[in-house]
């Protein structure tokens, strides 16, 4: 069975508290209005899948958990070292996904979302935007098997393409 990764950027987040450390910011309104129509739109694909992984950081779990809901589900499994990630930390993250998992949702940030879109498949992506989500796919059984340049674009949607069907 071939291996889906969906990469979602975290919504829009707020600046509003220069005490916060970033770690701890929240989304902003914008953030939380963008996330739940992402979500509504995987929805309505008829997009489905085994697990979610998110960065701890609070815009990330929030993103996160908007999509849970639009799905039913209340399972996140949080990793620590997606936040602040550069490829190799995130490709690592993907080569250690559990196998019976094909198609894995992950919720974190930029610029390491972009590069490892950018470095798994011919993406091309100057930038994911926040609660962009990009979906690439392996023909792989195993994640171990994923590195830099095997995955196909399959998708890329964010809250300003209006393309959308």
């Amino acid at each position: 069975m071939a291996k889906q990764l969906l990469l979602v950027r975290h919504g829009k987040s707020d600046w509003g508290n220069v005490d916060l450390k970033d770690f701890d910011r929240p989304l902003n309104k914008r953030g939380k209005e963008n996330a739940p129509e992402m979500a509504e739109r995987l929805v309505n694909r008829g997009f489905k899948f085994d697990l979610i992984v998110s960065s701890p950081a609070m815009r990330a779990k929030s993103t996160a958990k908007y999509f849970a809901e639009a799905y039913g589900v209340n399972e996140i499994q949080y990793e620590e070292s997606i936040y602040e990630a550069n490829t190799n930390a995130l490709l690592k993250v993907v080569n250690g996904l559990d196998d019976s998992a094909d198609t894995v949702m992950m919720f974190g940030h930029n610029p390491g979302f972009t590069d490892l879109a950018n470095e798994l498949s011919d993406a091309d992506l100057y930038n994911i935007p926040t609660a962009g989500m990009v979906l690439i796919s392996f023909p792989f059984d195993s994640w171990k098997m994923v590195s830099r340049g095997t995955g196909e674009l399959v998708f890329f949607d964010y809250p300003k393409n209006s393309d959308e069907v």
